[in-house]
């Protein structure tokens, strides 16, 4: 993984300090009954799919960039970039960041600008077969733990198979998402771990294109 540049790496290091753990943007209140037949879905992708950035889009945020995501409904959307690396940290060195315990832990994970609202945020995306109190199933396949006790678990070998840190997320309000989609700004597709989780990052999006071309 190539070396960060010194600003990006002291923005990087300033976030992890204040890192806050929160399921707040994905469950704002308390889990709705069941919807009627009546009610209108949005239209568009479900949680669980893969975002993928058109080459017209040339902000850096979102440069070439495949979203996770975790959440729409007729509220907005909320989703996680995966394939936006920042660093490779020993997962000690996050603990300690935060100020938490780091006894006893060992290893390290790759950490991820998951998007630009709330850098300071940290979202842990995993595989499903992990589960805490915390934890919210995205599709079956994964799944997102916004607690500091997920990290220790990984740094216990009492965690997840496949896991990666973000940090900051990208939100869509109402009807946004939507939008953009009928501009063509992004493309869909199913979600697939292999990319989520994919240890080559800069060919993520390629794949994820090559994939969108085999699903027309």
């Amino acid at each position: 993984m190539a070396k960060m540049a010194f600003g990006r790496a002291a923005a990087m290091a300033a976030c992890l300090a204040a890192a806050v753990f929160c399921l707040a943007a994905v469950e704002p209140g308390p889990v709705p009954e069941a919807p009627s037949a009546n009610d209108s879905a949005p239209a568009g992708p479900a949680a669980g799919d893969l975002l993928i950035a058109s080459a017209q889009i040339q902000d850096p945020r979102f440069y070439h960039a495949v979203v996770l995501l975790v959440r729409h409904d007729n509220d907005g959307a909320f989703g996680i970039i995966v394939n936006h690396p920042l660093a490779q940290e020993t997962v000690a060195k996050l603990l300690d960041a935060m100020g938490e315990d780091s006894t006893g832990v060992e290893g390290s994970i790759r950490v991820f600008e998951g998007g630009p609202v709330q850098p300071e945020s940290g979202f842990l995306i995993h595989s499903a077969e992990y589960h805490r109190a915390r934890t919210l199933s995205v599709d079956g396949k994964v799944a997102l733990t916004a607690s500091k006790d997920s990290l220790r678990d990984i740094g216990r070998h009492e965690g997840p198979q496949k896991f990666l840190f973000a940090l900051g997320y990208a939100g869509w309000g109402a009807g946004q998402l939507e939008g953009e989609i009928a501009r063509r700004d992004w493309f869909t597709i199913p979600e697939d771990p292999a990319l989520v989780f994919d240890e080559d990052s800069d060919k993520v999006w390629d794949r994820a294109l090559a994939r969108r071309g085999q699903d027309l």
